[in-house]
């Protein structure tokens, strides 16, 4: 395994995340596609002895039962200082005030929830699950510099929102001097580029690496276009299993699937491995998250390190893409070349 640095910081990662969404007794959450311990805790072990040291969870998953889990076979399979252990805060966690959000009050509190949960004095990465628009922004990013500074946390992450936010959210940092966001968590695969437009740009720019999750659309990008659309998971999203992947990109859709299957059997490999290749070949991207169900799935996320795309093949699994929407704000074509040239197949039009 050839680790690489979180962002810009000193610390060195997998470039493969375990997501432990998938990991929770399914009583405390998702009863039909969650994984109890049982079963999560050889795939944790697989991933360690497969070199693999970036594990992902928050604390809503599965009501903090993938935390309990995940620090477990942490604590029995590996030392603790060899493991990078992140973790996420936001969403409900109980009814009535307080009990969800990125209030300061929310924040000392979940910090020690999650690290009882986990098992360890520390958190690696404690990044913010989406933003808290009921919170003063200054509020929030103020407590999460503290608990660095009191040693509770060693690093800051985000996750998805809007680029202008993010980069608002950098600026107060640096103007008052707390600890900085070096992580975006971001929603990025072939099937979803969007943030090629502003925020992969921005974490270029402020060396902001980027942890993807959904990597592989859902499954999307797994399965041919005429196999079995809907898993186990998909059946209980409602609305949002289909949320990001709008039939009006169907046909777009369906043509990158089939590109996927050819590369795929050009180099005998699964389609997994070509869609996380292709993310290994974008700069921002430090890890794709891999919410693993099997041995083979962590398997295929790791031989996709030692695929190597052409660039016929990259164009062929870039180009059927649709843009979501126009770029605005920017006709300049300098400016839309310099953009496209720090980042590999950008979809503009």
């Amino acid at each position: 395994m050839q680790y690489r640095k979180l962002g810009t910081t000193g610390l060195d990662v997998s470039p493969i995340a375990i997501g432990a969404m998938s990991y929770g007794e399914p009583d405390r959450g998702h009863p039909v596609w969650s994984l109890g311990e049982e079963q999560a805790r050889p795939l944790i072990q697989h991933a360690l002895e497969a070199g693999i040291n970036f594990f992902d969870t928050a604390n809503m998953y599965s009501n903090g039962s993938s935390e309990e889990i995940l620090g477990r076979a942490l604590r029995d399979f590996a030392d603790r200082d060899d493991v990078v252990i992140a973790t996420k805060l936001r969403h409900p966690m109980r009814p009535g005030p307080n009990g969800k959000g990125l209030s300061r009050k929310a924040i000392m509190t979940e910090v020690d929830h999650s690290l009882r949960r986990l098992g360890t004095d520390y958190i690696d990465l404690y990044q913010v699950h989406r933003n808290d628009h009921g919170t003063p922004l200054e509020e929030t990013l103020e407590a999460l510099s503290d608990l660095v500074k009191t040693g509770k946390v060693r690093y800051l992450g985000a996750s998805s929102m809007f680029a202008w936010e993010f980069a608002k959210a950098l600026h107060l940092q640096k103007q008052h001097g707390w600890a900085r966001f070096v992580t975006m968590q971001d929603h990025y695969n072939l099937l979803a580029r969007e943030e090629e437009r502003e925020m992969i740009p921005l974490c270029l720019d402020e060396g902001v690496g980027t942890i993807i999750w959904s990597p592989l659309a859902r499954g999307r990008l797994a399965r041919g276009w005429n196999e079995a659309r809907s898993t186990s998971r998909s059946t209980t999203d409602g609305d949002y299993a289909d949320l990001l992947y709008s039939p009006a990109e169907e046909d777009s859709n369906r043509r990158i699937i089939d590109a996927v299957g050819e590369v795929a059997a050009a180099h005998d490999v699964s389609r997994a491995t070509i869609a996380l290749a292709w993310l290994h070949r974008q700069p921002v991207v430090t890890a794709p998250l891999v919410g693993a169900n099997s041995v083979e799935q962590i398997d295929d996320a790791i031989s996709a390190l030692d695929v190597e795309l052409t660039d016929d093949e990259v164009r062929s699994l870039v180009a059927p893409y649709t843009p979501r929407w126009d770029l605005q704000g920017v006709s300049d074509e300098e400016t839309m070349d310099a953009i496209r040239r720090r980042v590999p197949g950008m979809a503009l039009r």
